[in-house]
């Protein structure tokens, strides 16, 4: 059974830092590319960051500068370090593990962890 378990969302004020971490588990860590995901209210999920297998990595503009996705394959585990937090960096923020290849894929996602930033 897969699971994807994030933890270290909470509460912080505007300018202060987090660090969220996911440990993956009943996945072949290694060949999945780890992503960060996140979703407001009223609004639709998207891309945080991503870091393929080979450490190539992918940000959103607003997010890029401020937040680090890193990976520890020994551990089946992938953090995003957030810094310098906004107030519209509040959502819901989930971890997905995806795995393709050619025209085959599978992902998988957590149930998400709460990000609160006040101004």
């Amino acid at each position: 059974q897969v699971q994807l378990v994030e933890s270290g969302g909470g509460l912080v004020q505007a300018g202060g830092s987090l660090r969220l971490s996911c440990a993956a588990s009943g996945i072949i860590f290694s060949i999945y590319t780890m992503g960060w995901y996140r979703q407001a209210p009223g609004k639709q999920r998207e891309m945080v960051a991503t870091r393929t297998p080979r450490n190539n990595t992918n940000y959103a503009a607003s997010v890029k500068g401020r937040f680090t996705i890193s990976r520890d394959n020994a551990k089946n585990t992938v953090y995003l370090q957030m810094s310098s937090l906004k107030p519209e960096d509040t959502a819901v923020y989930f971890c997905n593990a995806e795995w393709k290849f050619g025209a085959h894929g599978t992902d998988y996602w957590g149930q998400g962890t709460q990000v609160t930033v006040s101004s």
